[in-house]
């Protein structure tokens, strides 16, 4: 059995789970989240605790009881306390404003980038240079900062763009004469 799946998952208060044949619904103070149960895993409420096994002992089950067991986490820890990624903008002239349900880019091209927000994910920008991306959705918090991020990734020369708050970016060296 995989390791990551011995461990069982805590249920933070306020957080509700309900298993049903195929899917689980988490409820909590952020919102709710369901995810499809993989035929090869059982899942058991106890105490508080969500339990992971995997139905036999094929290795596609075993890995599969694990991943099921990191999903669970995180959509317990969605509901309960969400997930945030922060983004930082590099450059002269280069902001971001959120206005309504859009997302207003400057990233020195010849127009302005328009983002539309998508449901269940909420945008800050505490200064012009500054977003954080948040959600109880993890893939989609996720995936929201990297399509705002492709827009203009970081260059190595002068490492303008956007980038996330923890990235390093490799600087190159200029052409030299």
């Amino acid at each position: 059995m995989s390791r990551i799946a011995k461990n069982p998952v805590s249920l933070p208060g306020g957080t509700e789970v309900t298993i049903k044949e195929d899917t689980i619904v988490a409820k909590g103070p952020i919102g709710e989240l369901t995810m499809n149960k993989h035929p090869l895993v059982s899942v058991n409420q106890e105490d508080g605790m969500l339990q992971v096994a995997a139905n036999d002992e094929s290795s596609q089950a075993r890995a599969m009881s694990g991943t099921t067991r990191s999903l669970l986490s995180n959509l317990v820890t969605g509901v309960s306390s969400g997930f945030e990624k922060k983004l930082t903008i590099i450059g002269v002239g280069y902001r971001a404003q959120v206005q309504g349900k859009n997302l207003n880019l400057s990233l020195g091209f010849s127009h302005p980038v328009v983002y539309p927000i998508p449901e269940g994910i909420t945008i800050e920008a505490p200064s012009q240079t500054e977003l954080v991306v948040k959600g109880a959705d993890k893939q989609k918090v996720g995936q929201v900062a990297a399509e705002i991020r492709r827009y203009r990734p970081p260059e190595p020369y002068k490492g303008k763009g956007v980038r996330y708050t923890d990235e390093y970016v490799v600087r190159k060296q200029a052409k030299k004469k």
